[in-house]
């Protein structure tokens, strides 16, 4: 079953279910799918790839607005939670990234393979190649603090 599909599933169930969040979400997603797929130069198929791109997209702006909203207080608790769960909910059709410690020891491993232990000025190179090599299973800005804070506590 293609992720379309499994949207299109769930978006029936939660309207039978009267579940506005995930009918909200899908909806949502199928409108970020609409503009690419119209946008000018689009060129290609709505896939899952295309599903993964926008669903990936979208939870990376929610997550950040949900920082946003934590910092606000009681204020923003209530949207905080909201796309808190949104994130939830959109993940199971994301990759799984590498946690903390995974990640540390690929950053490791490339600051050892370019040999710029304790040179803060080759994060870029350091990032780059991590990212290069594992896009899809790790998270961008954990690799970024990983990165810095290895290189920091490097010698040289």
């Amino acid at each position: 079953m293609t992720i379309e599909e499994e949207l299109k599933a769930e978006l029936k169930d939660a309207m039978k279910a009267r579940d506005p969040r995930r009918r909200d979400v899908i909806r949502m997603i199928d409108s970020e799918v609409a503009l690419a797929r119209t946008a000018a130069g689009f060129e290609g198929e709505v896939d899952d790839e295309l599903y993964r791109k926008i669903i990936a997209s979208y939870s990376k702006k929610m997550d950040k607005a949900r920082i946003e909203f934590e910092e606000a207080g009681e204020r923003g608790r209530e949207m905080a939670e909201k796309l808190a769960w949104e994130v939830e909910f959109l993940s199971r059709w994301l990759p799984t990234k590498l946690g903390e410690a995974a990640t540390r020891d690929l950053v490791k491993a490339a600051i050892a393979d370019l040999g710029v232990a304790g040179d803060l000025k080759a994060s870029g190179r350091v990032i780059g190649s991590v990212m290069k090599s594992h896009k899809d299973q790790v998270d961008g800005g954990l690799v970024n603090r990983l990165v810095a804070e290895e290189l920091a506590a490097s010698p040289t």
